[in-house]
Formats: structure tokens, sequence, C-alpha cells
């Protein structure tokens, strides 16, 4: 099987997934490079010119939303097909919002590898419907910080009911719900980590802000 315009960029942080997606894609002819982070995806896409990226959303240094939003205001990329892959992001807003910036597709995690396959050949042989205009700066802030506040308070309810449920479960019943809420906890870390730059960042974007955010002398 070949592919007329470069590989398959394949961005996910977690170690397994990336390599069952890898693995996947490879044995059906796909060549495949990876990354794991959007910084790091930005600089293979420079180098390799894919013909598609399959983005997770919820990864350090710069997520999936960041490295849509990147691709689509590129006049360079923003004809590259990305496709996402989440597990913490899949309500109805949160898909509407990736799908705003230009996702053509949005699959959950636990991944079906047959649906997966077959989503990426319908992309690469049917072409890619006309795609949404590339949002504004700070439309595509707005819209990202709802995300993340919407999702900083999910976690936080789940890190309680686990919380609140270690303290009633037998010991045997312990380390299944523990490593759950050691997961949960190292999310609502890195959501809360996005969250606080991306203060700073709309911080800068007011009218009047200097470029540490403080307001402009007159």
């Amino acid at each position: 099987m070949n592919i007329a315009h470069g590989p398959i960029l394949v961005v996910e942080d977690i170690p397994n997934v990336q390599e069952l997606l890898e693995v996947t894609l490879r044995f059906k002819g796909y060549p495949v490079v990876t990354a794991s982070n959007g910084q790091e995806a930005l600089e293979k896409i420079s180098q390799e010119h894919p013909s598609l990226v399959v983005t997770d959303i919820l990864m350090p240094k710069m997520d999936g939303f960041g490295l849509a939003h990147a691709i689509r205001t590129n006049p360079l990329t923003n004809r590259i097909p990305v496709v996402f892959i989440s597990a913490t992001y899949i309500t109805p807003e949160d898909k509407k919002f990736a799908l705003s910036l230009g996702g053509v597709r949005f699959i959950e995690k636990p991944i079906d590898t047959e649906d997966f396959l077959l989503t990426v050949a319908e992309i690469l042989t049917q072409g890619v419907a006309t795609l949404p205009r590339p949002m504004g700066e700070e439309e595509f802030y707005q819209g990202y910080r709802e995300r993340l506040e919407s999702k900083l308070r999910y976690k936080n309810i789940q890190i309680a009911r686990t919380e609140r449920l270690l303290q009633s479960l037998p010991a045997e019943q312990k380390p299944a719900f523990e490593a759950l809420l050691d997961q949960a906890v190292r999310d609502r870390n890195e959501i809360q980590r996005e969250l606080d730059q991306l203060y700073q960042t709309l911080d800068q974007l007011k009218p009047g802000a200097n470029n540490d955010g403080s307001p402009a002398k007159t």
C-alpha cells in the first residue's frame, strides 16, 4: 500500500498506545513516524510532510488542540487531515470544538483497531471535505479555555469520588482504584498546567496589555 504524499504521523505521549497505533498502521503497509507531544509533532511535520496526523489531545508541552490550531493556521500545513483520539475529551462539546478546529474525525479510546484502520483508509483514499475556516487566536483560546475548565471540574469530581470510595473498599480491591486515582491526579495536574499557561496567554491578548500581560502605561 503506497501513500503518495508522506507518512502518517502518530502523536501520543503514552508509549504503549503510541506503539499500538504504529504497529497497527505498519502492519497494513503504511509508513509511520511518531511524536510524543505537539511541539515535537510540529518539528516532524516540517521534516516529513505527513499525509495524515493522528493525535491524542491530552499531552504535555503542546496538546492536540494546540497542535491542530497550529496546523490549520499555517498555509504550508493547513490541508493536512487531523484525526483526534482521546479518552478524556469525549463530551459533545469537546468533539464540537475538535471538529471546529478542522479535525476530520474523532475516535474515542479504547481504540477499535478495525474501525481505526477503516477511518484512516477512508481519509487517505477519499480525501477531505471542506474544512472550516481557521479560528482566530482569541476565538481559539477562549474555546480552549472553556474545554479545559470543564475538564478540570470533571477531574476534580472524579478524584473526590475515588478518594471517598477508597475509604470503604476492602484491602484487596484498593490497588486498582489507587492506580485510577493516580492517573486522574496526573491528568488533573496536566490540565491545570495547561490552564495556567492559557490564562497568561489570554492576559497578553487583552487590548493595552504589554508582552508580560501587565496593563500598558499611558
